[in-house]
């Protein structure tokens, strides 16, 4: 089982067919080469397996999976107090 965590698209490079993304802070770089060309642009939320865009997702869904990740973290770090 994998889990991605969703990626908003801050870049896109067209010419190298790939995208810069900011997952929760930090910036990676991210094939578009399974995406349709021009399905993805700046402002998307995305999810990555293996370096590469596998889909875009819908920007509610994505916030909501953000502040539940962000949830399980809190409680983490919580716990390790």
């Amino acid at each position: 089982m994998c889990l991605s965590i969703p990626s908003r698209v801050t870049k896109i490079d067209k010419e190298a067919n790939t995208a810069i993304v900011d997952t929760m802070g930090v910036n990676r770089e991210a094939s578009l080469e399974l995406m349709e060309e021009g399905s993805v642009e700046v402002g998307d939320y995305v999810l990555i397996h293996i370096g590469f865009v596998m889909n875009k997702i819908d920007k509610a869904d994505a916030l909501l999976c953000l502040e539940a990740f962000d949830e399980i973290a809190r409680r983490m770090d919580d716990d390790e107090q």
